[in-house]
């Protein structure tokens, strides 16, 4: 994260340490100094008002948020004060018989106001807007209406009581807004969401399921029209999957542990319990005979019912009010507390098992085995790669767009090959940017053309710097580590040339088979993959600021500026 964020400001100053200083063409450098540019955030417009840099615009939105800012302020006061301190004695408005104890808390307020109130609160507006001047570079116009109840003769805490009246304005722009939300949706100016009676919560948040953490839980609205009768069909359906998926759960899991039952399933057919495979497969084994007993039991349970007062059939329990009672008591108890722990704790139990047995179809369809076996899936490209080089923990082998899942091992060596180049070109590439800020070779690149090394920028400005000769002896140097030196052996595993290292220089791939030789390959298409990173970075920040180490003060396109 944090190479990232240094890429990211290196990029739009121009600067390693990010000089936001001088990126020229942000806004902050207009308004950076203004009232409101607070810690932790700074000058925030992520909207990108200001980015024209236009100070007259910049002033009219200012006065009009402080504005904004002391109303909210006394909104929100408007709001809580009556709530701690109660409301003032006598009459609003005598005439109309109306008290201050009559006019409720919050929007209900607007209602009770009489047109007379309403009239003398916008003539007070019109008052403060009108009786000064407030053109441009006025006082007025800075939100300064010679009401000094933020004063001080010593300007630092002049600025900070303005600045404070800022923040306050603007936390207290976003704690009416949150006011008028809950009230207009409970009726109440402190949000009693026990009075909304249109929330899915009021028909079923005392419902057996609605658990902590999560409470109620219906991210798709299901429950929103408030239908007990819907809810309870699905609640229900919810209870008898989930007992079938707690069985089905324990199916997968015991026979692998305890074994299967001695004997036969089907003597007439002579099939062993030991002879049916488990998970998935076993649908295919089990006789008809055995599915048409699966299938009358399930009627069985669903049509077998009866209660108390005569309701039978399927729908008995919704019938009854209780979604899920069959009367088979497994979980009961007297004392209601600890039955209800009990069916809670059921329902839980059943949606983790839901969860849990659809999880063990995937990986049993994809493997063929009730524990997912994933050593038998062989469409799988951890089949064909998972031991290579460059397979490292905690990633493993790490192929999100699939381009490996063919199998073909001789593309994958293809495409290591050329990682591993780019990856041995970055890391050169990494080191050429950072070694020139601390050290440049003397004397002179080019002695007929005059030109020193000291001459030579830094990062991509130098390619214009780079004569003709030079261009040539680069190309002319990788074609002969591509196809003269170093030519590429089949018999070899990718990146080991035959002639041994770099430049004669022993590496990695001159030791014997190992443990030690396989960390440092590992180590190097590690590095490699980093500095592939570093170095779109690098140039990234280069590209926009003219800088190799990312100078954001040349950057005059910013927003910032």
């Amino acid at each position: 994260m944090a190479i990232i964020g240094m890429f990211f400001q290196d990029g739009l100053t121009g600067s390693a340490w990010g000089d936001w200083a001088v990126y020229t063409a942000s806004p902050l450098r207009a308004f950076e100094s203004e009232l409101g540019v607070q810690a932790p955030v700074g000058f925030w417009d992520p909207a990108g008002f200001t980015a024209d840099g236009s100070a007259e615009n910049f002033k009219r939105r200012r006065q009009t948020e402080l504005k904004h800012g002391r109303i909210s302020m006394l909104a929100t006061m408007g709001y809580i004060t009556p709530e701690i301190t109660g409301k003032i004695p006598g009459f609003l408005s005598p005439s109309a018989g109306l008290k201050f104890a009559d006019v409720p808390n919050g929007l209900a307020a607007i209602s009770k106001v009489p047109a007379a109130g309403w009239g003398q609160i916008l003539a007070y507006m019109a008052f403060c807007e009108v009786s000064q001047d407030q053109s441009a570079g006025t006082k007025a116009a800075a939100g300064d209406f010679d009401w000094k109840l933020l004063t001080s003769s010593d300007p630092e805490k002049l600025k900070g009581k303005l600045s404070a009246e800022i923040a306050n304005g603007r936390l207290a722009m976003m704690a009416i807004i949150g006011m008028f939300f809950q009230d207009g949706l409970t009726g109440s100016a402190w949000g009693d969401w026990a009075v909304y009676t249109a929330s899915p919560l009021r028909a079923f948040e005392s419902e057996l399921g609605v658990q902590a953490p999560v409470g109620f839980f219906d991210p798709l609205g299901l429950s929103k029209d408030g239908d007990k009768a819907t809810f309870m069909r699905r609640r229900s359906t919810e209870l008898k999957h989930g007992r079938i998926s707690m069985l089905a759960t324990m199916g997968y899991i015991t026979p692998e542990i305890t074994g299967k039952f001695p004997g036969y399933l089907s003597p007439h057919l002579n099939l062993k319990f030991s002879d049916i495979p488990n998970g998935l497969a076993a649908i295919s084994k089990v006789p008809v005979a055995g599915w048409m007993q699966i299938v009358a039991y399930m009627a069985f349970c669903e049509n077998s019912r009866l209660d108390d007062i005569g309701h039978s059939g399927w729908g008995s329990d919704l019938k009854k009010g209780t979604p899920g009672d069959f009367g088979f008591k497994v979980l009961t108890s007297s004392d209601p507390a600890v039955v209800s722990k009990k069916l809670n704790t059921e329902l839980a139990n059943g949606r983790l098992a839901m969860m849990a047995i659809m999880g063990m179809f995937f990986q049993d369809g994809l493997t063929g085995s009730a524990w997912g076996d994933w050593a038998l899936y062989t469409e799988s490209p951890l089949r064909a790669f998972e031991n290579e080089l460059g397979v490292q923990a905690p990633v493993g082998f790490f192929d999100p767009l699939g381009l490996s899942k063919d199998g073909d091992a001789e593309v994958f060596k293809r495409r290591r090959l050329t990682e591993l180049k780019n990856g041995r070109v970055a890391m050169i590439a990494a080191m050429g940017y950072i070694v020139p800020e601390f050290f440049r070779w003397p004397g002179f690149l080019s002695p007929s053309a005059g030109v020193k090394f000291a001459e030579i920028p830094n990062g991509l400005a130098a390619f214009t710097k780079v004569p003709a000769e030079g261009w040539m002896q680069w190309i002319l140097f990788a074609g002969a580590i591509e196809f003269g030196l170093y030519p590429e052996d089949p018999s070899r595993a990718p990146g080991d040339y035959a002639n041994g290292g770099v430049l004669g220089i022993p590496n990695a791939s001159t030791l014997p088979a190992g443990e030690v030789r396989n960390k440092r390959l590992n180590s190097e298409l590690s590095n490699g993959r980093l500095a592939m990173m570093a170095i779109t970075g690098m140039w990234f920040q280069d590209g926009l600021t003219g800088s190799a180490w990312g100078d954001w003060a040349q950057y005059t396109d910013s927003p910032l500026r």
